[in-house]
């Protein structure tokens, strides 16, 4: 399903847009905006990598918290850099469109707030977490009795099974009843 980076073919288009929650249009506007972070030698070639740095440009991501977990659990790369190609970059967007459904924007969610990849959000997860929405500044960073405190308030109300961790259907559940994050967990080139 590759791509040359300088061109979109009709059919291609048309298997992208079955393949997404995108419009053709939303998808043009991708493929010019993956496109720009390309150098004049890679516009040329098939299926190249945008390495994470350069992702990382994008004012859609420059300010999001998770930037740098978004591009790892997008990237299909096996060296785990986080670079993405074209189709990454359109899976990225995806689910992030006001189209996907709550349960594609929820398993995404979980997987980027899951920093250690282990399938479950622990005290490590939550804590990261935390850390990325308050910043990891002096003045922002909480105590570690808030932190504790906090990390054990998320726990009472979303570990159902009382396991000491929240796992994906725990999550879900939680995000079902947050009637904002359908909403807020949204890039929009």
């Amino acid at each position: 399903m590759g791509t040359t980076a300088s061109q979109l073919g009709k059919d291609l288009l048309s298997e992208y847009q079955e393949l997404t929650f995108l419009t053709k249009q939303e998808i043009l506007l991708a493929h010019k905006r993956f496109t720009e972070l390309l150098t004049k030698d890679e516009k040329d070639l098939p299926n190249t990598r945008v390495s994470m740095e350069r992702v990382l440009t994008l004012p859609e991501l420059k300010s999001n918290p998770f930037r740098k977990r978004i591009c790892y659990v997008f990237s299909t790369s096996e060296q785990k850099d986080g670079s993405l190609t074209f189709e990454d970059f359109l899976d990225l967007l995806s689910a992030f469109s006001d189209s996907a459904t709550l349960e594609i924007k929820s398993h995404y969610a979980f997987r980027i707030f899951d920093f250690d990849d282990d399938g479950t959000l622990d005290c490590g997860d939550l804590e990261k977490l935390v850390n990325c929405l308050t910043g990891e500044t002096d003045e922002t960073r909480l105590t570690t009795e808030e932190m504790r405190q906090l990390i054990n308030n998320i726990l009472e109300e979303s570990d159902i099974d009382k396991d000491g961790t929240v796992n994906l259907s725990e999550f879900q559940h939680v995000i079902s009843r947050s009637p904002d994050f359908v909403s807020s967990f949204k890039i929009v080139l």
